[in-house]
């Protein structure tokens, strides 16, 4: 009788991955990418690459430190009651985050509006909580989704819009090599669903004063 062999399947072994069975766990991220080094290098023993596995390691810890940060919690210290019912709008935050896909910078703008509903939040929260959502592995979409969301959930307005310019090494230096494309991205929840004011929050972010401020 033929003895059946189980291939287990790609998406089965990367799940396996994903949850630390990669055999690698012992292995230092220095050493992890010493071995990284050895492999595209020609010459990974000269002196400019004898520091590099443990500035790469710091570099990622600095990356990706939104993981070990709460966006409600930066929110929540501060919040503030206000009777105003008109746009607030936070513009042009700069913004440097890492694709998941090639683990490549992307970098470029969000702007960020939201109508109260009888709370606001301190202006600096808003570029803190981008900051926390950047400084991870991210995809442009899912970032510009979870600081609407954050801040949908946090003080509840009438309604959150969120607008993510950005250029994307992935495409620019490697791949198709498009060096003058951008994505552009939104997410727009509660009244900012509506029309009339989804087109005032773009129309008002579109606008650039000359004036310095």
């Amino acid at each position: 009788m033929a003895r059946t062999t189980h291939v287990m399947p790609a998406r089965v072994k990367l799940d396996k991955e994903l949850i630390g069975q990669t055999g690698l766990e012992n292995i230092s991220t220095q050493d992890i990418y010493r071995e990284i080094i050895r492999r595209f290098d020609a010459d990974p023993t000269r002196d400019g690459l004898e520091r590099t596995p443990e500035r790469v390691e710091k570099a990622l810890e600095f990356l990706t430190r939104g993981y070990k940060e709460d966006p409600a919690e930066i929110l929540h210290s501060a919040m503030f009651d206000v009777a105003y019912d008109e746009m607030v709008i936070v513009k042009d935050v700069e913004m440097y985050s890492l694709c998941e896909h090639h683990m490549l910078p992307f970098f470029g703008k969000v702007h960020v509006a939201y109508i109260p509903d009888g709370k606001v939040i301190g202006l600096s929260k808003v570029p803190r909580l981008v900051e926390v959502f950047a400084r991870r592995l991210q995809v442009q979409e899912r970032l510009t989704r979870q600081i609407a969301e954050a801040i949908q959930d946090a003080i509840h307005p009438q309604g959150v819009g969120v607008v993510v310019e950005a250029r994307h090494l992935c495409m620019m230096m490697r791949g198709v090599e498009k060096q003058n494309s951008s994505t552009v991205t939104s997410a727009m929840l509660g009244v900012f669903q509506k029309h009339n004011t989804r087109t005032e929050f773009l129309s008002l972010i579109r606008e650039r004063s000359n004036a310095q401020l």
